[in-house]
């Protein structure tokens, strides 16, 4: 049921992605697009806008729908805890020897044999 609903998902979101990209920007925002052209097609640039614009409301709705469906079903398969917890309690078997600590670093003591401060300027 799961692979459905996300196989149905990315449908959604690539004819999303296509209407949105086939719609003409409102304030010609490249300067692309041009004009609405002579009456001799079927549908005018405004009727067409309009189909375009109904069927981007409906892919997102469908879209935001598959989205909160796969998160339920998500939510209802997974275990309680967080991954974290799962990781803290399952990564280091109980026959598994401890990780020594690293060794301090000491620093070398500072060098006897620095110059001088500057003489000071009368």
């Amino acid at each position: 049921m799961e692979n459905v609903i996300l196989t149905v998902h990315l449908i959604l979101a690539l004819l999303l992605i296509g209407v949105v990209l086939l719609q003409r920007s409102e304030g010609g925002g490249l300067g692309m697009g041009g004009g609405g052209g002579g009456g001799s097609g079927v549908m005018s640039g405004r009727q067409a806008a309009n189909a375009l614009s109904k069927l981007t409301w409906v892919f997102a709705v469908a879209f935001i729908a598959t989205s909160i469906t796969l998160t339920v079903l998500a939510a209802r398969d997974a275990s309680s805890g967080s991954v974290v917890d799962q990781f803290n309690s399952s990564s280091q078997p109980a026959d598994a020897p401890a990780v020594p600590a690293l060794p301090e670093i000491e620093l070398p003591p500072p060098a006897s044999d620095a110059p001088a401060a500057p003489p000071a300027a009368d």
